[in-house]
């Protein structure tokens, strides 16, 4: 257990800030002079007394965090202007790596209306489908786009990258023929971040990955599948036809890694054999960011449809029959399968997927290709001036990458030096060939640029203007025909005007941060601050390359070394790994760290991971992606872990224990005295504590599971460290270790970073989502030391304070041994089903009429919902939500008292539309007002979901999952007439 009197690395320190700079009381609700009303509603007499009241005494720091410089916090501008002089530090060079990466341009319509746009990345994940019909349309359109490109008849609402997206796909196939085929075959032509990925989630599944040429290679029975590139990580346009054919033949499926832009001009995948399609939108008007984040997808045919990992956004009818969205299938995330899930994929790019979507619609058909054909014949004309300076091409037919060996005389690294001396970066693809790619951006003086590195003279002898290059013919069997993005919606917003009222008109349709609070226990949907956001659109930040040589990015290695270690000083974990870019996979990454390190000690045969029944679902579909055996560990009435029961499982499994996944504060919401004596029972027994940082908002400045005895903890920066959660993602889940499992951190093939006896990479780029990343950054500086500390009490504090407003109305269920609960609360909904037919569905429906996003409904017990305010929200929109809640349960009561049907009352029919309650027709036994403006306040601010009640029957028995034609979606003018 590490001292609590210890820290992290040391920087610098800086004198403090005057008062009036400070950020704290910017993000915190709560106003000091409404302070004692809310501490006596809980009943204490100060917040220290209820932080003492709450965390065990035996966890509490009896130190500040130590963050050098940073503190005692700086102010906006003052943090803006630190960060900007880091970001200098970076070169933006014109990029010719490829790779999978690839500059593009953002329309600025896009840019400011969508990803600088608070109504679009402050959503939560779209699971109340009646307050999200906006993203759940863009959603829809990305599926559609990605199934018109690839040729398949079902596609994924984003996965988190290319290289992910494959590895996915490659557990599909081994997830259907199990033990029979072992082997997975990937070509050597594949991007070598994502072979790397591949193998890694594989070495975890005890599938054997066998490389080679796929020209080559012969099949056997052993095979169950393989992966291709399409282009090739070289460039090479290859027809794959005859090979999927063998595939086929020797009962393997076939996965194509492809690039959507080039198949604007190639043939789809689904065309020439492919059973799955996978890769990445990022070059669909989404920044290079350093890696992320970007939008990955998978695409493939109805057949597969229930093992699709990921979302799906599907139609439905709501409950007077007009089309809606939702997500398909009741799917959302296969993690609701638990340890019989094929994927443990819980964020998905939502809001990098509805850009790339919306950068389709903009340009349309025609736009795509006039911008494919233009790196096409950019490529060309490289390649000929390159030719004319004696380079060496390569005889395959291109897309937009081109592979030469330069001239005699001119070493492939030479050339690479040469061309950072005139601001271009070029592949060394071999010790004989470069690579060069190109891109939407790519103009004539950046050809020039490159053709100077080779140039013997300081004068080229040619310009770009003197070439005309066409490019070679491309293999007949995948040269497009067939025609896509042919709905109307990608023909129609093409000026800039009606895009903007098109993004404008989808974000009205939904409720996001700036409406109401969204409070959803474990989920911490706080204030994402406009200085926390606004670096992520600088070109020093958002147009790296993530595989630019370091001496370009010395800014991202600062920045990323500054926040390891602020957040190994807050966790009290001596090393940390940024690469992770979701949650659940951080969860993986952690235990797969476990698993290296046990397997260097010889335990490779400790396989038994200890999870509380409580746990989130990702817990234990991670531990079994590790090939990990779950037991599950009982709760008590209280909710805690039973204490009996984790004792005696650990020491029945004492010999082949590797670890306990365990959420601190509990998934309950409740700080449980026993952590210390849980973590050192486990490491008694041979195990580690693996720790959900789920609920580490509750934990910032006061306790840390590096401090009390947790060996790896993951943390959401997207919940407790502020990045937006975009409508469903982005997302990132970093890991924080103890010292003896830093040598086992993710690492990654192409850029040298994490342990040296690394279980692999688990992404696609270095690390991960780099570009969001200021965004923690930011708010940790701006907060200090200090203010870090008083935004978790501030959770801590409006937490209690809602409970106790709410108590004499509802059932609290748990609560710590003082009555006290953490930053959440769950309350019991369970009774009025029995008392009044309602259930926490109607509640949480009902509450759309009173302006608010509803809580997280029937988890982690059913017929609940589980409240987390967060600090960010303030004294008025705490009392506003609280009032909420006390007026349904009045109409609860009148339901009860049987004034009201149990079959035809406001929570029934929740939520009430504008169309609903303007028809002329109304039968229902309350008035129209008392369905749309049940509480003052309302009728000048009124947020109006756009359909009701979904019927996910409905859904579930009719899967469609691509826009559907533009006349089912016609509004009605009565709404009889729809459900006729």
């Amino acid at each position: 257990m590490r001292s609590l009197h210890g820290g992290a690395r040391r920087l610098a320190t800086l004198r403090p800030l005057p008062a009036l700079d400070r950020f704290a009381p910017r993000h915190l609700g709560p106003r000091e002079a409404e302070m004692p009303q809310m501490l006596a509603a809980v009943g204490v007499s100060s917040v220290d007394e209820l932080i003492r009241t709450t965390v065990p005494q035996k966890i509490l720091l009896s130190r500040p965090l130590r963050l050098g410089k940073y503190s005692h916090g700086l102010g906006e501008a003052e943090a803006l202007a630190e960060l900007r002089a880091i970001a200098s530090k970076n070169v933006v060079a014109r990029s010719f790596l490829g790779m999978g990466y690839h500059d593009c341009k953002t329309p600025a319509v896009i840019l400011r209306n969508v990803l600088e746009n608070p109504g679009w990345y402050t959503q939560y994940t779209p699971y109340q489908p009646e307050v999200a019909q906006g993203r759940l349309e863009c959603l829809m359109t990305f599926q559609t786009m990605v199934m018109d490109f690839t040729g398949f008849e079902l596609c994924n609402a984003s996965l988190l990258d290319e290289s992910t997206a494959a590895a996915e796909a490659m557990t599909m196939i081994h997830g259907e023929l199990r033990a029979k085929r072992p082997q997975f075959f990937v070509d050597s032509r594949v991007h070598p971040q994502t072979l790397a990925v591949v193998q890694t989630r594989a070495s975890g599944m005890g599938v054997e990955v066998v490389t080679g040429d796929y020209s080559s290679f012969e099949f056997t029975e052993k095979v169950s599948g393989c992966l291709l590139q399409y282009p090739a990580t070289d460039g090479a346009v290859l027809d794959y036809t005859d090979f999927a054919a063998k595939a086929h033949a020797n009962g393997s499926k076939v996965v194509a890694a492809a690039d959507l832009l080039a198949l604007t001009l190639l043939a789809p995948p689904a065309a020439w054999g492919a059973d799955i399609c996978v890769g990445s939108a990022q070059r669909l008007g989404v920044p290079l960011g350093f890696g992320g984040p970007h939008a990955g997808f998978l695409a493939t045919s109805d057949n597969l449809a229930r093992k699709m990992p990921g979302r799906i956004i599907g139609m439905s009818i709501d409950a007077y029959g007009k089309p809606a969205y939702r997500m398909a299938m009741q799917t959302r995330e296969q993690h609701i399968r638990r340890d019989k899930a094929t994927s443990n994929i819980c964020t998905a790019q939502a809001l990098l997927a509805n850009v790339s979507a919306l950068y389709c619609m903009y340009h349309g058909p025609e736009g795509l290709k006039s911008i494919a054909t233009h790196c096409h014949t950019s490529a060309a004309l490289l390649l000929q001036g390159l030719v004319k300076l004696g380079c060496t091409p390569s005889a395959a037919p291109f897309f937009d990458t081109i592979s030469v060996a330069p001239p005699a005389g001119l070493s492939v690294d030479a050339a690479i030096a040469a061309g950072h001396a005139h601001g271009v970066n070029m592949r060394k693809l071999s010790s004989t060939h470069l690579g060069l790619s190109c891109d939407e951006t790519t103009s004539a003086a950046d050809l020039e640029a490159v053709w100077r590195a080779f140039s013997p003279s300081a004068d080229l002898p040619f310009s770009a203007d003197e070439l005309t290059a066409t490019p070679p013919p491309l293999p007949p069997r995948v040269v497009r025909t067939s025609s896509f993005l042919t709905h109307p919606i990608f023909n129609t917003y093409h000026s800039e005007h009606q895009m903007l009222r098109y993004i404008f008109k989808l974000a009205q349709k939904d409720i996001s941060l700036v409406h109401c609070m969204i409070p959803l226990g474990s989920c911490t949907m706080k204030l994402n601050a406009t200085a926390e956001m606004i670096p992520i659109t600088w070109e020093t930040i958002n147009r790296i390359h993530p595989f630019a040589p370091p001496e370009q990015t010395r800014g991202y290695a600062e920045l990323i070394a500054s926040l390891e270690d602020i957040l190994c000083e807050i966790t009290g974990f001596a090393g940390m790994s940024l690469q992770p870019n979701s949650g659940a996979t951080g969860e993986y990454a952690g235990l797969r760290s476990i698993r290296a390190y046990q397997a260097a000690q010889g335990e490779g045969h400790r396989d038994v991971c200890l999870i509380p029944v409580s746990a989130h679902g990702t817990n234990p579909a991670s531990a079994a992606m590790c090939g990990m055996r779950i037991v599950a560990i009982g709760c008590d009435a209280e909710g805690n872990v039973d204490m009996a029961d984790l004792k005696a499982k650990a020491e029945k499994h004492k010999d082949k224990l590797s670890a306990l996944m365990v959420t601190y504060p509990s998934t309950h919401g409740v700080f449980e005295e026993t952590i210390v004596d849980i973590c050192d029972l486990i490491h008694a027994n041979g195990g580690q504590v693996y720790m959900d940082g789920a609920n580490m908002n509750a934990q910032v400045g006061l306790c840390g599971p590096g401090y009390f005895g947790a060996d790896v903890c993951h943390l959401n920066l997207h919940k407790t460290f502020c990045i937006p959660h975009g409508g469903g993602g982005p997302g990132v889940g970093p890991i924080g270790v103890a010292a003896h499992l830093k040598p086992f951190l993710p690492n990654h093939p192409v850029v040298p970073t994490g342990g040296e006896q690394s279980f692999g990479p688990v992404a696609g780029a270095p690390w991960g989502s780099a570009s969001i990343l200021p965004i923690s950054w930011m708010y940790c500086i701006m907060l200090g030391a200090d203010g870090l500390r008083r935004a978790t009490e501030t959770a801590i504090l409006n937490a209690n304070y809602m409970a106790a407003r709410l108590r004499g109305h509802y059932k609290v269920l748990f609560t710590g041994k003082a009555g006290t609960c953490a930053h959440e609360f769950i309350l019991d909904l369970r009774e009025f089903k029995a008392s009044a037919g309602v259930t926490e569905a109607d509640v949480a429906k009902r509450l759309a009429d009173y302006n608010f996003h509803a809580p997280t409904m029937s988890w982690p017990v059913a017929g609940t919902i589980m409240i987390e305010p967060t600090e960010s929200e303030d004294k008025a929109e705490l009392d506003r939500f609280c009032d909420a809640l006390i007026s349904i349960r009045a109409e609860i009561a009148e339901i009860e008292k049987g004034l009201m049907s149990q079959e035809d009352n406001p929570l029934k029919n929740a939520p009430h539309t504008a169309s609903v309650v303007t028809a002329e027709k109304w039968d229902h036994p309350y008035s129209r007002a008392k369905a749309v403006f049940p509480m003052p306040g309302l009728r000048s601010a009124k947020f109006w979901p756009t359909v009701s009640r979904l019927n996910d029957t409905y859904g579930d028995r009719n899967l469609v999952c691509a826009c559907p034609p533009m006349e089912l979606l016609m509004e009605k003018e009565d709404a009889e007439e729809i459900a006729t």
